[in-house]
This record gives structure tokens, C-alpha cells and sequence, in this order.
């Protein structure tokens, strides 16, 4: 699973379970990419999920006027307005990248967190789509993150096994190997 905790995983792997029975699977997954990449697009609405000044009521009631407007399963709607009304919005993001994760462990693919300074072109994720494939012997789906602080390189996590070629983690290691000479 991604790297999320306690309460996200819960509603994640509840989500999951639900969807599964409906067969409603990659329906709830599509959802909440989408759900996702608005996140990612619009730091303003991670803010506003995650702000305590604003209720539950009213964090989902957004939540339920963007599944409206994007068309979302009912399973998807549902469990967003739960999880606002339980003060739990924020972890919207969360609860994708959880259900992501168990729905490509499902279809038998691992996943692959990848941060770069700067947005992959598609081309780019395919050639290290193709890399991890023969590097790890199965299926990958590569889930991207911005993070301008890696400065350039690539930061790939599968399950527990991290890949550091970023320019941020080298350069600290010579600040350190420079602080100890």
C-alpha cells in the first residue's frame, strides 16, 4: 500500500471492499485520479479540505458539488462525504493514493512513486515505466509528485525499496562529506 496511515488506509481499504463487491473498481479508481490531480492542480482546495476552520458539513458539501460536476460513482461520493462529515477531508489525496495502490496490487501490477523537480513528459514515464519493468521483473504504474526541492534526478519508490539519484540527496552528501573533512 501507499504510504498513507491510520484513518486514510481504513477508509482506503473500505472504499476498496465496497467497490470490489459492486464491481465498481476502476470506476472509484478514475474518480478518484481525478479527485487527485484537482488536488495537485489547486493547492487552494487541499487547503480548504484541510483547514479546521471550515465544518464538516460544509467541507462536504464541496466535496459532494465537484463529485456532482465530474460525474463520480455513488460509492465515491458517499465515502467523501463521510469522511468530511467525520473531519477527515483533508485526507482525500490520501485515500486515492491508498485505493490506488490496492487496486494495482488487485490487477497484480506494483506501484512506483516517482518525484521529480519537474513535470515527466509521458515519453519520460514510459522509458522508466520500461526501466523498472526489466529492472523488477513485473507490471509498474508510476504515480508522479512535483517537488521542485529535488532540485533534478528522480526519486522512485516501489513498496519499501527506494531509488535516490536526486541532485537535493547528492548534494547534502557532500555537504557531509565536506562538514566531516
Amino acid at each position: 500500500m501507499a504510504k498513507i496511515g491510520g484513518a486514510a488506509e481504513r477508509y482506503a481499504t473500505a472504499l476498496f471492499e465496497l467497490a470490489k463487491d459492486a464491481k465498481a473498481i476502476d470506476a472509484v479508481e478514475a474518480d478518484l485520479n481525478g479527485l487527485l490531480a484537482a488536488l495537485t492542480e489547486n493547492a487552494e482546495l487541499g487547503e480548504a479540505l484541510s483547514s479546521p476552520l471550515y465544518e464538516g458539513e460544509g467541507k462536504a458539501a464541496a466535496l459532494a458539488a465537484i463529485a456532482d460536476k465530474a460525474g463520480f460513482n455513488d460509492l465515491t461520493k458517499n465515502t467523501l462525504g463521510v469522511m468530511a462529515r467525520n473531519g477527515r477531508a483533508g485526507l482525500a489525496g490520501d485515500l486515492a493514493r491508498g485505493f490506488a495502490a490496492l487496486a494495482a496490487a488487485e490487477r497484480g501490477v506494483s506501484e512506483a512513486h516517482v518525484t521529480s523537480a519537474a513535470k515527466l513528459t509521458q515519453k519520460e514515464i514510459d522509458a522508466l515505466k520500461a526501466s523498472l519493468k526489466r529492472a523488477l521483473g513485473r507490471d509498474i504504474e508510476i504515480r508522479t509528485d512535483v517537488d521542485p526541492a529535488v532540485l533534478g534526478g528522480l526519486i522512485v519508490q516501489v513498496g519499501s525499496r527506494m531509488f535516490d539519484s536526486s541532485l537535493r540527496t547528492k548534494l547534502d552528501g557532500l555537504r557531509t562529506a565536506m562538514k566531516e573533512a
